[in-house]
């Protein structure tokens, strides 16, 4: 890989000025539980108005095939971080909870610790829900006894392994997602606050005001939920104005929003004129914006590669019946919803701007996963990475630069349902080795063999995308194709070129029944 020596040449008043720089600043934003209509550029009837990420979308790229690692939270945000599948670790369905151990190894090379090893400057301010190392202790006050899920914990005592081990130099941010205790922001291994108290149901209702999803548990007495979203945007773009300019920075920014609790402040509440979601989508645009806004008054923008998407599809807890009856389908066309095996639950609005390098108003159907970006960023500052290293990330660095490498093209990637269903994807064709969602939508898995459903799904995405047409009995041959395909995946312990790779545990587990 050769390096690039970018200029940008500003004329002014006060005559030519040349600034050149070999990398970009880079910015990744991960929203929480935001489905593909959301956003306004890519929906011709959304409902909710986004002006910052439609900005972005004429000033950038949009990528209209692009999906997360899985279709829930945790192992979206592993497959971000490291650019592997999280199936290879021990988390099979499911995510995380505040209290769980690391998910990410030490050792394994993160997209933080590819920037800072090759001179970068790394931050994270947001959700980081993959597990740390918190001060438990066995004793305390103030659990009631039938709480089965908090613990005791000293908040005096550093936090272990946050993700200051994982390659960033700074963070500021809340353990998991924002319906998860212990509600106590962290700055780097420490506590923000010792003064935390249990929060009850009752509490949580009358005096929080929550009426949605929120767990009861520890909470610090500077954590406000509903400042949550502003809190994050409003620290990043501080970050942004303040970076040393010695060197290029990156910065990472999952968002809490608009997953449950879904609580826009009063600022936003009612803007949207559909519902509590919409909302917080609105708000959630305004924190982008602020974010980009930084950059513009840093005069930083031209040289900054930003990146935004969300984490899986938007969540039932939205109302999206709700939605769709004031004309607004926050998953656009496609078929399910977060927790889905379906589109729905995992292809997701992924824009990229970087005025310098990328030109405006452009799009891509390139089949893409999230964790690609591992291996792009790797090419951006031409390292090189190890065979054990980003195993199913491909990089999309010449589709920003208006190029088409076959060489970087996924030949397929896997799909990942909240109960650990598997589906493999081509550019032309998807199979699904379940009969219903795999996830929460109707019908769920056993609803579909009373139904007698077929037990595999076959979709031609490239013509029914809404994937309405089962064609599994009709293409026996393409059925066979996919599954050796996808059991390759697995075995090598990798799905890009290269030497195989061990999986972090055994293949003999009930998801994987279709390779047998």
């Amino acid at each position: 890989m050769k390096r690039f020596l970018l200029t940008v040449v500003a004329v002014s008043g006060m005559g030519l000025t040349v600034h050149a720089s070999e990398r970009p600043n880079i910015i990744y934003i991960l929203t929480d539980d935001m489905g593909y209509g959301d956003v306004a550029a890519l929906n011709p009837d959304c409902k909710i108005p986004t002006p910052n990420l439609d900005g972005m979308a004429a000033k950038g790229m949009v990528f209209t095939d692009a999906h997360t690692s899985s279709s829930v939270c945790t192992p979206t945000r592993y497959n971000v971080m490291t650019g592997r599948y999280n199936w290879r670790t021990h988390l099979k369905s499911g995510v995380l909870d505040g209290y769980d151990k690391p998910l990410i190894a030490e050792d394994r090379l993160t997209l933080a610790s590819l920037c800072r090893d090759n001179g970068y400057q790394t931050a994270m301010i947001g959700k980081w829900h993959l597990g740390m190392e918190l001060p438990i202790v066995k004793e305390g006050s103030g659990l009631p006894k039938g709480d089965k899920k908090n613990k005791y914990v000293d908040w005096s005592k550093p936090v272990k392994r946050t993700p200051t081990s994982n390659g960033f130099d700074y963070f500021w941010g809340h353990g998991a997602s924002l319906d998860f205790p212990p509600y106590n922001y962290i700055e780097n291994e420490t506590y923000t606050t010792q003064n935390v108290r249990y929060i009850a149901n009752k509490e949580i209702r009358d005096d929080l005001k929550i009426t949605t999803t929120f767990r009861t548990g520890w909470i610090g007495d500077n954590f406000d939920p509903f400042q949550t979203l502003d809190e994050f945007c409003n620290r990043a773009a501080a970050y942004i104005r303040k970076a040393d300019d010695s060197k290029p920075f990156f910065l990472y920014i999952p968002l809490t929003s608009p997953h449950t609790p879904i609580i826009p402040t009063s600022e936003w509440k009612g803007k949207s004129g559909l519902n509590d979601y919409g909302d917080f989508v609105m708000q959630t645009d305004a924190g982008v914006g602020r974010i980009l806004q930084a950059l513009k008054d840093r005069g930083i923008e031209d040289n900054t590669l930003v990146v935004f998407t969300a984490d899986n599809g938007c969540s039932p807890r939205a109302e999206i019946g709700e939605l769709q009856e004031k004309g607004h389908s926050p998953n656009h066309i496609y078929r399910g919803t977060k927790a889905d095996i379906w589109e729905g639950g995992h292809r997701v609005p992924h824009l990229v701007q970087w005025p310098a390098r990328i030109k405006a108003g452009t799009q891509t159907d390139r089949l893409t996963v999230l964790g690609d970006i591992v291996a792009t960023v790797a090419d951006i500052v031409d390292a090189e990475i190890p065979d054990n290293a980003a195993e199913d990330s491909m990089s999309f660095y010449d589709v920003l630069q208006g190029q088409d490498d076959p060489a970087k093209k996924h030949q397929a990637i896997i799909n990942h349902s909240v109960s650990g269903v598997f589906a493999v994807r081509t550019p032309q064709w998807k199979l699904i080795f379940c009969p219903g969602s795999g996830g929460w939508s109707s019908p769920k898995d056993a609803q579909a063999r009373k139904q007698g459903l077929p037990e595999y799904q076959l979709y031609d995405i490239s013509k029914d995308p809404r994937e309405t047409e089962n064609l599994i009995n009709d293409y026996p041959e393409v059925v066979e194709e996919l599954k050796t395909l996808a059991a390759d995946f697995v075995k090598n312990g990798r799905s890009t070129p290269g030497a195989p790779q061990k999986n972090d545990t055994s293949n003999d587990w009930k998801q994987l029944n279709w390779m047998k």
